[in-house]
């Protein structure tokens, strides 16, 4: 063994020592401990020297016949289990409510946990209380392992309330041996959402693990039926959280799934379509396993959510973990408030709990779409009109687009007599490489050009999936009646029925909703007099012609049971759009249209680069078919040879 070996060993060895000698109990902490062991010594040999004759008698043992056991020797077996705790193993369970303008809640003594959350000014679909949870649908546990390797949860034990000078604000104490204490202590602020939540534990330093360095949590929620609608409930009903320093993370919408986190978070939400419950840390939870399951057979439920995590304890200081519950619904205006003033490093982004669609389009709903939202709510309380607004607004910003792709049709209608004659000089399917290119070659040289249609419509369609994330998710529309619709915020059945159809059920559920009836309606008129109004002559895919009409098909199945309030948006638009056609169509002076493009064909046009692209790949095309031709030929000659 060389000397370096030899030096190694004697740190290591310095160190262990010192490490033992710096965490030596305290003289108060061995008596303690001493008189602790020797009253349960003495309890333990005075009921032996009861319990052992008559244990000869029938011959039954203390495991096998713990119906038959003293007081005294039961409140060994709890000592045993619990150590310090065992005095918290039995009590009454006594409530107490803490409530505001805004929610109410119920802190349960057995357990010292929130066991009922009802927000306020909200009720659900069947005009009730709306109760995020009660009872044993939320349960929320912390976990102590005691000097003598013990497993204890708080959910088993009796807390004692202790009510303070403010009416909103209780302790759930805990008392732990002589000197020690865990305490649940809630604050519930004036008009607000959130409930503080502090565990504060003093004195446990000998009575718990001296390995203890963390706590660990467990929490579960069984999600209510809250609205109208399963499937689409059910559909944005899931399991959120977000890391310390990152994004949003959510899953457990449509199956069961569980997963283990090694990066810290700080807060983790069980959402429903409108309202979700969520827990924030001060510091962060580590160690944490998320997991989602599908409720199938209770129609009451959506989902099962149930965490489990660690959050640092500090064992030999009196500490204090800090906490906020959250019980409030998902109103984007709200959520975004408790990030004002806030340093980005330490903003919850709560707002993300609102879906509104992928990141690309999300800043339409949150710099377009939300504030014209709240600037008319401001004004008017009929969201039906605050629809139509809102869709004429967004018609109003797109009508530059809506122009100039009108106006490409237009162009391509007009030229639609050349194209026809073009077909003439190349009847044959041979010809169908040079037919294009003289159609191209036309539509240059007059300035038109198919693509400047279709761009301004692909523009269009991030507004459009902007919509479809938001309008099923905007709470504000949730129990908003308009027209025959009596909740804009989900289906506006005309025709139901209750016997499962295969297929059908399936895809539209058991009714027709009014509102995405008439848009199909709509729609399929509007795709039928479009395609007529834009014949441009040029010849078209096979199957293109039916799969417009496909289209609105699909759209039915799609919003059947979704938002009615979506389907009025789209309504509403396909008949603005309509409208604008119609004004287009017989705005426009073709013929002097058609003499601008004329006079375009005698000015010296520069190609663009896609035209330019267009063309080039066009021949390559034809050549390339030249060849494949000539092939075939050649192998035709040689058969026949």
């Amino acid at each position: 063994m060389d000397k370096n070996t030899v030096i190694g060993f004697v740190l290591i060895g310095l160190v262990l020592i010192g490490f033992s000698w710096l965490n030596r109990p305290s003289k108060e902490q061995l008596e303690a401990r001493q008189r602790y062991q020797d009253s349960i010594a003495s309890v333990v040999k005075e009921v032996q020297e009861r319990v052992v004759p008559e244990q000869g008698k029938n011959g039954a043992s203390f495991s096998e016949a713990p119906e038959n056991l003293t007081d005294s020797l039961r409140q060994v077996q709890v000592r045993n289990n619990f150590g310090a705790f065992a005095d918290a193993v039995t009590g009454t369970d006594e409530v107490i409510t803490l409530e505001n303008n805004n929610i109410e809640v119920r802190i349960s003594s057995k357990g010292g946990h929130v066991s009922y959350a009802r927000v306020k000014d909200y009720l659900t679909y069947e005009k009730e209380p709306l109760v995020l949870f009660d009872g044993n649908d939320s349960k929320f546990n912390v976990t102590f392992v005691t000097a003598t390797n013990r497993v204890v949860n708080t959910s088993d034990l009796y807390f004692t309330p202790v009510k303070g000078g403010d009416p909103n604000s209780v302790t759930m104490r805990l008392k732990v041996g002589e000197n020690g204490l865990v305490d649940f202590v809630y604050t519930l602020n004036p008009d607000d959402y959130m409930l503080n939540f502090t565990i504060q534990t003093s004195g446990l330093n000998g009575l718990l693990a001296p390995s203890t360095n963390a706590l660990d949590i467990q929490w579960s929620q069984r999600m209510r039926t809250l609205e109208k609608g399963r499937k689409l409930e059910n559909q944005y009903t899931g399991l959120y959280y977000k890391f310390l320093a990152d994004d949003v993370e959510h899953f457990g919408e449509s199956k069961d799934e569980e997963i283990q986190l090694s990066n810290r978070l700080r807060w983790i939400g069980y959402k429903n379509k409108y309202f979700t419950s969520a827990l924030i840390a001060d510091g962060a939870f580590a160690a944490t396993t998320l997991s989602a399951k599908q409720e199938t057979t209770d129609a009451k439920y959506l989902k099962d959510f149930y965490t489990t995590a660690a959050v640092a304890f500090n064992i030999t200081a009196n500490e204090s973990i800090g906490f906020r519950y959250f019980f409030g619904p998902n109103k984007y205006k709200l959520l975004r408030s408790y990030d004002k003033g806030v340093d980005s490093g330490q903003q919850l982004s709560l707002d993300d709990l609102v879906p509104m669609g992928y990141k690309w389009i999300r800043p339409i709903n949150k710099y377009f779409i939300l504030p014209i939202f709240d600037y008319l709510s401001a004004f008017m309380s009929n969201y039906g009109l605050i629809i139509f607004l809102l869709t004429l607004a967004v018609k109003l910003v797109l009508f530059p687009l809506t122009y100039k792709s009108y106006m490409s049709q237009a162009k391509m209608r007009v030229l639609r007599p050349q194209v026809e004659a073009l077909k003439l000089k190349f009847p044959k399917k041979e010809q169908a490489m040079e037919m294009q290119q003289a159609t191209m070659a036309l539509y240059s040289s007059a300035g038109a050009s198919p693509m400047s249609g279709c761009l301004p419509m692909l523009l269009q369609t991030p507004f459009l999936i902007a919509l479809y994330w938001l309008f099923p998710t905007a709470i504000e529309l949730r129990q908003q009646g308009f027209l025959w619709a009596e909740d804009l915020s989900t289906y506006d059945a005309v025709i139901s029925w209750n016997a499962n159809i295969p297929l059908i059920s399936s895809f539209i559920g058991n009714h027709i909703g009014l509102f995405c009836l008439l848009m199909t309606i709509v729609n399929l008129v509007y795709t039928k007099v479009n395609m007529s109004m834009t014949n441009t002559g040029q010849q078209q895919m096979p199957g293109m012609n039916m799969m417009m009409y496909i289209m609105p098909l699909m759209f039915f199945f799609m919003f059947n049971q979704n938002s009615a309030g979506l389907s009025y948006y789209f309504l509403v638009s396909t008949l603005i759009t309509i409208a604008q056609t119609m004004v287009f169509r017989f705005g426009i002076n073709e013929e002097k249209l058609l003499a601008k493009l004329e006079a375009n064909k005698k000015k010296p046009r520069k190609k663009s680069g896609f035209m330019q692209r267009l063309e080039d790949a066009q021949r390559m095309q034809q050549e390339q078919l030249r060849k494949q031709q000539k092939e075939r030929e050649k192998r035709q000659y040689s058969s026949k040879k």
